[in-house]
């Protein structure tokens, strides 16, 4: 393991090489604090050439790599296992804004670059790039990719997948597939991008990726909605697109007992409506137009809304102070449930149309199940991607004889009826370790054997993020 560290620090530098047990630590455990894993050192290229020279110097010693961003996996992705004493390759160093390209809308950055700064990159152009989550201030290019993320704006824009244009990547044979095109249209042969894009770091590393921008929307106008039901809210939805179009950028759902945690949470709580309300929307139309023509054409539709008995109350922001406080609410919802309790997370999304009857057969047979579980409910409801978070108190929870059989049968139950409705147990967060069981259950044979077989074909010695994703046979 010597030979391989000081080989590291020829090619990127000693300052570039971590060993020491008190830098590892913040690369060894997941963004949730589930997962700690072990590494013989950290290492941090600056360059698409380092990063290849490190892998080339890992295959040299069969040494596992693990690819890391911004480490805000939410399922244990970004961090090796216990006992595994490889290599963490930090791409936090790759961090520059190589080109952007209004004319194209588009803008070239490397895998390091923090996703705040990517979006304020593309405003000072006049652009907008539409990725948008609460980890946004610390989570990576790279890994967004990496995992497809999803978001707020994927109502509008989709998952970062659809906002790809070319990827840079370092193979798993150390060779660089410079694929860095700007291209809406380019069928000469296979699409290789789309390969890498979620594979969560098994079939090659991305430094560098070219993203597609957006005109810019100059104005907005969120509103706060209280719907009498779910039903109500997906009606409501489409109501919003039949009349608003793609002036819907958001439209965001959390239960009341979802907005009462983050209330408790923000040092400054004001809900822009009665917390008691069963169900929250915030809803939000950006255009570059005439900002009071937006809200006119909300207004019209919140009071058509509130007539035909699908609303019981709306609140629509006048400036952006009032919006950034509703954002505010919304995005601090991951931080207020970890200090709620302690929450077994589900990240599923069936169509828009199952959404009620999920909720319907779920939460009544969860609460029968386990006396004083709390339902948490916040999602991105255009989309029909649910957060649903059965939380425990502390002390209940300490009291389970055999926690992982609780979190086992809860996966069972909701899981089973996401699937059996035509969704997924994963709508953006990703397998990492933590959705690896579900994989062999709820995948096909078939889809299982083409992964592998991807996987093998790439990367036969299994190098890159071993044990992630694909079940072992």
């Amino acid at each position: 393991m010597e030979a391989l560290i000081q080989g590291l620090a020829q090619i990127v530098g000693e300052s570039g090489v971590l060993t020491r047990q008190a830098e590892l630590d913040a690369f060894l455990t997941d963004g949730r604090g589930l997962y700690r894993g072990d590494a013989a050192c950290v290492v941090q290229p600056r360059s698409t050439e380092e990063v290849a020279a490190v892998v080339a110097q890992c295959i040299a010693h069969a040494a596992p790599i693990q690819p890391q961003g911004g480490n805000t996996s939410l399922c244990g992705g970004s961090v090796p296992f216990a006992g595994e004493r490889g290599v963490i390759l930090s791409l936090s160093r790759l961090c520059r804004i190589r080109e952007i390209d209004a004319a194209n809308n588009s803008i070239t950055v490397e895998a390091g670059c923090v996703l705040a700064d990517v979006q304020r990159a593309a405003v000072g152009a006049g652009r907008f790039y539409p990725v948008s989550l609460g980890a946004e201030g610390s989570c990576q290019i790279g890994g967004n990719i990496a995992t497809n993320a999803g978001g707020t704006g994927v109502l509008r824009y989709g998952n970062t997948r659809e906002n790809v244009l070319g990827l840079e990547v370092v193979l798993p044979d150390a060779t660089v597939w410079h694929g860095l095109r700007a291209l809406r249209k380019d069928n000469t042969g296979f699409d290789l991008k789309q390969l890498f894009i979620g594979s969560e770091g098994l079939l090659g590393i991305i430094t560098a990726a070219t993203l597609k921008l957006h005109p810019l929307n100059t104005r907005h106008v969120a509103s706060w909605l209280a719907p009498v039901s779910i039903d109500a809210a997906v009606e409501l939805l489409a109501l919003f697109q039949s009349s608003l179009g793609p002036r819907l950028t958001a439209f965001e759902i959390m239960n009341a007992a979802q907005l009462q945690k983050a209330l408790k949470h923000l040092s400054d709580p004001q809900s822009p409506l009665d917390p008691v309300h069963p169900w929250h929307i915030l809803a939000e139309l950006g255009d570059a137009s005439d900002e009071a023509g937006l809200r006119t054409s909300l207004e019209n539709l919140l009071q058509a809304a509130i007539t035909g008995g699908l609303l019981s109350d709306a609140a629509v922001t006048f400036n952006e102070t009032q919006r950034a406080a509703m954002w505010t609410i919304r995005h601090s919802v991951t931080d207020a449930n970890k200090s709620a309790g302690r929450g077994i997370n589900h990240d599923i999304a069936v169509p828009v149309s199952k959404i009620a009857e999920f909720l319907r057969r779920v939460c009544p047979a969860l609460e029968q199940r386990f006396a004083g579980v709390q339902i948490i409910i916040v999602g991105h409801l255009g989309d029909g991607n649910l957060h649903f978070v059965p939380l425990f108190p502390h002390d209940a929870w300490n009291a389970f004889p055999d926690p992982q059989a609780v979190i086992d049968e809860v996966h069972r139950l909701t899981y089973g009826v996401a699937t059996e409705l035509g969704g997924s147990f994963s709508a953006e967060h990703g397998i990492g370790r933590y959705l690896v069981a579900e994989m062999q259950q709820y995948k096909s044979e078939v889809e299982l054997s083409l992964m592998r077989s991807i996987k093998q074909a790439l990367d036969p010695r299994g190098l890159f993020n071993p044990a992630k994703v694909i079940p072992q046979i």
